[in-house]
């Protein structure tokens, strides 16, 4: 089938899926609201063991719509252009974790990218009273992890 063939041609190999996600830092969520409808919102994110993750509030809407159904797909693209449109969807489970010490780690990321300032590494020492006032932002929130279970890419710039 003439489709398939340009799927397949278009197609991110693992390597470059882990790359561009890397590289990127806004997600489109979507979770399943109580009534079956979609929840869709755009995160600032890190990536934690190699998979998507982000900081949100305990009482917001997207932990709500997981703890009842953790269902949960994230969309990563880029591209103006038709030719040169690029993205990752993955479909999955959001996890929800309480732990502050993981939590921690992607916050520092994410939130030295919020406020302008230079981006650490997952784990890497930043200002101490940057450090402060992440913390203090967090601690009313949760960390969520995207566990895919299937990823779809596309590259139109290989077409």
């Amino acid at each position: 089938m003439a489709g398939s063939s340009k799927r397949e041609k278009i197609k991110m190999a693992p390597d470059e899926v882990a790359s561009y996600l890397a590289d990127n830092y806004k997600v489109q969520v979507a979770t399943v609201g109580k009534d079956g409808e979609p929840h869709l919102v755009t995160m600032f994110y890190a990536l934690f063991e190699g998979k998507i993750a982000f900081t949100t509030y305990k009482a917001s809407q997207k932990v709500l719509n997981l703890r009842r159904n953790p269902t949960m797909t994230c969309l990563v693209e880029d591209g103006v252009e038709y030719n040169e449109l690029r993205g990752v969807a993955l479909y999955g489970r959001g996890l929800v974790i309480e732990d502050p010490e993981p939590r921690s780690k992607v916050g520092m990321v994410v939130g030295s990218r919020m406020a302008g300032l230079p981006v650490p590494k997952l784990g890497e020492p930043i200002d101490p009273v940057v450090a402060e006032g992440i913390e203090q932002a967090i601690a009313k929130r949760v960390l969520i992890v995207m566990e895919p279970d299937r990823v779809v890419s596309w590259d139109h710039r290989k077409a």
